[in-house]
């Protein structure tokens, strides 16, 4: 089965509890020793945990996604606000470190604190490639104090999976196509096995498959009958293979989208302090959408209220008749839909997104709306003006109010400080 397939050394590395490392740099701590938490804003007690470090883990059992309130005080305990320039300039360094190793082409960035890493053709300049991970791991300690793990396989997957499953935990792990069967199959649950969510694991364990052995040994006609081109590329990513090329994505999504959420710094308790956000909210995805060259039809609003409410949050869609990019259609798409579902409880988290789309080629003409073709003519005039002075070169009014939050989230990164 295996014959024919990829035979790359590809490892995957990934920095273990980056923004806690790097603080613990910065302040001159021991991350491995330290209990550390990096809170997303000590103002705010609901402030989500963005990273914590092992001994955080271990003796307090908080992680990332726990809040400032479930934080116990302890004088052992050392909390800090996250620095974002910082984080990404230590990215950067270390994929510099990296470089030093391999050709730009042979790194693929996959997050901030992820990359994969293709030592293929490096075994006349540096040995083993095995040995090579292992002293680009040493070098990146050595350097920046910051703990690894690296995951190494014969394609991109199979490096990924070593990393999740094995080297998470070892500090590096080597699978080949003859370890799957092994170390792979008896993963569960499927949401372990990276690629598979909590909604496609329902799905799966709905017809009788509960490990990965399963999902391999599955026929794969059903799976393509059940899930299309994703049924087939879940049956070889469980036997291990990927056919990508090195440094696409793993997972293809043909499902394109404009999106943006936000946590509110406040409850926002009425409709008109939550129409502001989603103007501002609107204005940026439609901005992306036309820069792209795309227009779309179905608009998506996400509300989530605060922890006083005692209403669940909803998530509703609404597909217009005529394709769009225009802001102004969206934010009025997503009032009918707050109008409709909003329960009037405390809002405390807002998404909109904009999907079923299709290229922007033409401006279709309406006879009955004759300024349709100035207000596009205006949105990428906007456009243009804020590529070249910066997204709050133009504003509308409603951001210098109370509830604007465009003037503010401009000066985070990544939407934390900076």
């Amino acid at each position: 089965m295996y014959e024919n397939l990829p035979e790359r050394s590809i490892i995957c590395i990934d920095m273990k509890s980056f923004y806690a490392s790097c603080m613990a740099m910065l302040e001159g701590l021991d991350v491995m020793t330290t209990p550390i938490a990096i809170v997303a804003n000590f103002t705010q007690p609901g402030s989500v945990v963005l990273a914590a470090s092992p001994p955080m883990k271990e003796r307090f059992k908080i992680k990332t996604g726990n809040r400032r309130f479930e934080i116990p005080k302890h004088p052992d305990i050392k909390l800090f606000e996250p620095k974002m320039s910082f984080f990404i300039e230590m990215s950067m360094a270390i994929t510099r470190l990296i470089s030093k190793y391999v050709p730009p082409e042979c790194i693929h960035i996959y997050s901030v604190d992820e990359s994969w890493v293709d030592l293929t053709e490096t075994a006349k300049l540096w040995g083993p490639p095995e040995d090579t991970a292992k002293e680009i791991q040493k070098a990146i300690y050595d350097q920046f104090r910051i703990p690894s793990a690296i995951g190494m396989g014969p394609n991109m997957l199979m490096a990924k999976l070593a990393l999740d499953l094995e080297a998470k935990k070892s500090g590096f792990a080597k699978w080949t196509y003859e370890d799957v069967p092994t170390k792979l199959w008896s993963v569960r649950p499927l949401s372990e096995m990276w690629g598979i969510g909590k909604q496609m694991e329902a799905k799966l364990n709905a017809m009788g498959i509960v490990t990965v052995g399963g999902l391999a040994n599955a026929d794969l006609n059903e799976l393509e009958k059940k899930f299309g081109i994703m049924g087939n590329q879940l049956y070889h990513h469980a036997h291990g293979i990927d056919l990508s090329i090195f440094g696409e994505p793993l997972v293809k999504n043909s499902a394109l989208s404009f999106g943006k959420g936000q946590m509110l710094m406040r409850d926002y308790h009425t409709r008109k302090e939550i129409s502001v956000a989603l103007l501002e909210m609107c204005e940026d995805v439609m901005r992306r959408t036309r820069e792209a060259g795309y227009v779309g039809r179905t608009v998506t609003l996400g509300l989530s209220y605060s922890r006083s409410a005692m209403t669940k949050g909803f998530q509703r869609s609404k597909t217009i008749a005529v394709p769009t990019s225009e802001t102004m259609v969206m934010y009025k798409t997503c009032l009918e839909l707050l109008d409709e579902y909003f329960a009037g409880e405390p809002a405390r988290q807002l998404s909109v997104r904009l999907t079923n789309l299709e290229p922007e080629q033409s401006i279709q003409l309406d006879l009955f709306d004759v300024k349709k073709e100035q207000r596009q003519i205006l949105g990428h005039t906007m456009d243009s003006i804020r590529r070249k002075f910066g997204v709050t070169a133009l504003l509308r009014a409603v951001s210098f109010t109370d509830a604007g939050t465009a003037l503010k989230r401009d000066k985070l990164v990544g939407g934390h400080l900076a």
